[in-house]
């Protein structure tokens, strides 16, 4: 884990705003976070490398006019159930394969409208149906912690089990979630 990755979001938007590191500086982080551990845990199903890319300049480009929004240059996972535009959007089932919507869905856009920047979408229980994440037509994910002297596995939750586990790895600062049948509650 990087320093800069193990900052909570409040310590980033600190950092970014006073100019001690820039946005690109901070997605290059988790991007590197994601390359080297997500093929372990499963955590994300699609990385979008050149988006955050593109969203984390406008981002700096925003910050230096002084026009930064409150989320500017944070780095998110989103759930796949949160529709992204031209961005694979399966709700982690087969039956929606391929679907990339033409749309963005209320949640995201807000993040988008206020600097966030997506570093790709997040696993989950098959339609948010679930609470152990192991629905996925990706598969399971795989919680990072153990109990203290322990290798046995534990459970991330679910559905938001993808975003439990990225956040929890320092593989995104923050990442949406949704609590239908204890997502948030269960991680």
């Amino acid at each position: 884990m990087s320093e800069l990755t193990s900052l909570t979001i409040a310590e980033a938007r600190q950092k970014l705003r006073a100019k001690e590191i820039t946005a690109t500086e901070l997605t290059e982080a988790y991007i590197s976070a994601i390359d080297a551990a997500n093929g372990q845990l499963n955590a994300y199903i699609k990385v979008t490398p050149d988006l955050a890319r593109v969203m984390a300049k406008n981002s700096d480009q925003r910050i230096a006019a002084g026009k930064a929004g409150d989320l500017e240059g944070i780095p998110l996972g989103i759930k796949d159930l949160f529709a992204t535009v031209g961005v694979h959007t399966q709700a982690c089932s087969h039956i929606l394969d391929g679907f990339e919507p033409r749309y963005e869905s209320t949640v995201t856009q807000n993040l988008w409208d206020d600097g966030a920047v997506m570093l790709g979408k997040l696993n989950m229980d098959e339609f948010a149906m679930g609470s152990s994440n192991e629905t996925s037509h990706y598969g399971a994910v795989i919680n990072p912690w153990r109990a203290a002297g322990s290798n046995q596995q534990l459970v991330p939750g679910g559905s938001s089990g993808g975003s439990a586990s990225a956040v929890a790895a320092h593989l995104c600062a923050g990442a949406t979630a949704t609590d239908t049948g204890g997502s948030i509650r269960q991680p």
